[in-house]
C-alpha cells in the first residue's frame, strides 16, 4: 500500500517548533509535496543544528520567532495552515488570533492520519493504562503476522513512522493518543477506539475534568468500534449515554451487570469469557496488577475485532516482555528488587502501581506535580512504604504532604535523581525491603525531557550499583 505523494505545491504550512513531533511534521509534510516553513523561538547550537538538516531538505526554519504574531508577519504571503505540537497549549492567544483570520490549525498526528489514508487506525487514550495496552495490542498483532506498528504518544511519532513507510504503508497503525494530541485532531477517526481509564489528569491545561473527558470521549464518538473499561469508575458512571460499546471488566461482570453494562469481555473460572465461550486462560499475562487484567483485556478485544484467534493471543501474552517505564524490573540485587514505573506521572498512576506490589517497598517519587487528589496515593504509600525518598522539584511539597496526612514511615529528600537512588538502597537494607520502586506521581520536565529520559537514567543507575 503506497500513499499519495503528488499533492502539488501550495500555500505555505507553517510547523511551529523543532521538536520531535514538529520535524516529524515538517519532513512529511515536505515529502507530500507541501511547502513548508518551521518556525522556533530557539536559537542554540542544537537549533541551528536541526534547522540546517531540515535546510538541506528544501525545508525553511526561521529561528528566535516566539509564538506571537509579529513572527508571521514576514513570511511569504499569509500561512494557509499552522501545525501546532503537542506541547503548545490548543488555546494559546496566538492560535485563537490565527484561527479567527481564517488560518486553519491542527496537530502534528493530523499530517500523519491524512497522509496514512486508508491505513486503519487503532487508536488508544486514557488517563493510566494506554502505554501498556498500546504495547500489548502491537505486541499481539505482531505475533499473528500483521503488520501494525505503534506510534503516538510512544516511541516514534505518528508523522515519523508514516513518513517511513511512505512507500509501504502497513497494514494497520496501532497510535497511543493523549488529550493533547485529540484536542488538536478533530477529524481523527480510528476503525478501533479504546478508552482505558478517566480520572483527573492535564487539568493545568485543560481546566476542568468535565473538559478533560470531553477531548477524550470525542476520539470514541468518532471511532467505529469503541472498547471501555467497565472497571473504571468514571466511565462506568456514564455508560447509559453509549449507544454501542464493547465493555470489558476483570471481574466476573457481575457489578458491571448491576449498572446496567452488559459485559463484552470478562474473566469467570480463570478463563477470560465472552458470550460465545473461554477466549484464553486470564493467567496468560505475567504483569502484576488488577489493572494489567484490564489492559489485557482491552487489548484482547481489539485483536478479536481484527480476526485474532485465542490461542495465538494466549501464546503471545504469555511471551509479552513487559512494557518499559512501567513496574518494569531492571534487576535484583542482595534480595531487593529494582523496579522502574516512571510512566508513573500522577497520583492515580502512582497508587495504581503500590497496589500492585508487594510491600515493604523504599518508594522514590519527585518532580514536576501535577493538580489531582493525592489521597488515594498517600493511602497506598502508608500501606506499602517503609520509606519514601523524594527527589526534584515536588520535595518540599510532598514531604509537607506527608508530614500532614500523618506517613508513618521514613520520608527523605534529595535535589536530584542519583542521590535518591543511594539513600534508596541503603534504606532497603535497613527495613528489610522487598523492592524499591521508582513511581514518581510527578512529570519529569523539572529535570528531564521526558519520563523515558528519567526511566533511562534510573536504569543506568540501578544497574551500576554495588552491593553493600
Amino acid at each position: 500500500m503506497t500513499a499519495d505523494q503528488s499533492a502539488p505545491r501550495s500555500a505555505q504550512t507553517v510547523v511551529l517548533g523543532l521538536g520531535r513531533s514538529g520535524l516529524g511534521a515538517a519532513r512529511l509534510l515536505n515529502q507530500r509535496g507541501h511547502a513548508v516553513v518551521v518556525l522556533d523561538s530557539g536559537n542554540s547550537a542544537e537549533h541551528q543544528r536541526k534547522a540546517e538538516l531540515l535546510r538541506q531538505e528544501g525545508i525553511s526554519v526561521l529561528l528566535q520567532r516566539p509564538l506571537e504574531l509579529s513572527s508571521f508577519e514576514d513570511l511569504q504571503g499569509t500561512p494557509e495552515r499552522v501545525i501546532v505540537s503537542p506541547g503548545i497549549r490548543w488555546d494559546h492567544p496566538t492560535l485563537t488570533a490565527l484561527r479567527r483570520q481564517g488560518i486553519r490549525t491542527d496537530g502534528e498526528i493530523t499530517t500523519a492520519w491524512e497522509a496514512s489514508r486508508p491505513v486503519p487506525w487503532i487508536g488508544i487514550t486514557g488517563t493510566n493504562g494506554k502505554t501498556t495496552v498500546t504495547h500489548l495490542v502491537a505486541h499481539l498483532l505482531k505475533a499473528a503476522g500483521l503488520d501494525a506498528p505503534m506510534c503516538g504518544n510512544v516511541g516514534h511519532s505518528a508523522a515519523e513512522l508514516t513518513l517511513e513507510r511512505l512507500q509501504d504503508l502497513p497494514a494497520w497503525m496501532v497510535v497511543e493518543l493523549s488529550s493533547y494530541q485529540i484536542e488538536s485532531a478533530p477529524a481523527l477517526a480510528p476503525q478501533v477506539g479504546i478508552w482505558t481509564t478517566l480520572t483527573p489528569d492535564h487539568l493545568e491545561r485543560h481546566g476542568t475534568l468535565d473538559n478533560y473527558r470531553a477531548i477524550k470521549r470525542s476520539l470514541l464518538e468518532r471511532s467505529r468500534v469503541r472498547i471501555l473499561n467497565a472497571d473504571d469508575p468514571d466511565l462506568a458512571s456514564r455508560a447509559a449515554s453509549w449507544d454501542e460499546a464493547r465493555w470489558i471488566t476483570a471481574t466476573d461482570g457481575s457489578q458491571a451487570r448491576s449498572q446496567g453494562i452488559t459485559p463484552w469481555l470478562w474473566i469467570e473460572a480463570g478463563q477470560v469469557m465472552q458470550a460465545e465461550g473461554a477466549v484464553l486462560d486470564a493467567s496468560a499475562l505475567a504483569m502484576p496488577g488488577a489493572h494489567n487484567r484490564q489492559n489485557m483485556l482491552m487489548a484482547v478485544a481489539a485483536c478479536l475485532e481484527l480476526g485474532l484467534s485465542g490461542p495465538c493471543m494466549e501464546a503471545a501474552l504469555r511471551a509479552f516482555p513487559g512494557v518499559p517505564h512501567r513496574l518494569e524490573l531492571i534487576r535484583e540485587l542482595q534480595g531487593i528488587r529494582w523496579v522502574n514505573d516512571s510512566k508513573a506521572t500522577n497520583y492515580d498512576a502512582a497508587e495504581v502501581a503500590l497496589n500492585a506490589m508487594e510491600g515493604p517497598l523504599v518508594v522514590l517519587a519527585g518532580g514536576e506535580s501535577k493538580q489531582g487528589d493525592a489521597s488515594g496515593w498517600i493511602e497506598a504509600l502508608t500501606k506499602k512504604a517503609a520509606a519514601v525518598v523524594l527527589f526534584g522539584a515536588a520535595q518540599t511539597e510532598f514531604g509537607q504532604m506527608l508530614e500532614l496526612a500523618g506517613f508513618p514511615g521514613v520520608v527523605e529528600r534529595h535535589g536530584d535523581l542519583s542521590a535518591a537512588v543511594a539513600e534508596a538502597q541503603n534504606l532497603a537494607q535497613q527495613l528489610s525491603c522487598r523492592a524499591v520502586l521508582l513511581s514518581p506521581a510527578c512529570a519529569s520536565f523539572d529535570q528531564y525531557s521526558d519520563f523515558e529520559a528519567r526511566g533511562e537514567h534510573f536504569r543506568t543507575l540501578v544497574q551500576s550499583l554495588q552491593a553493600v
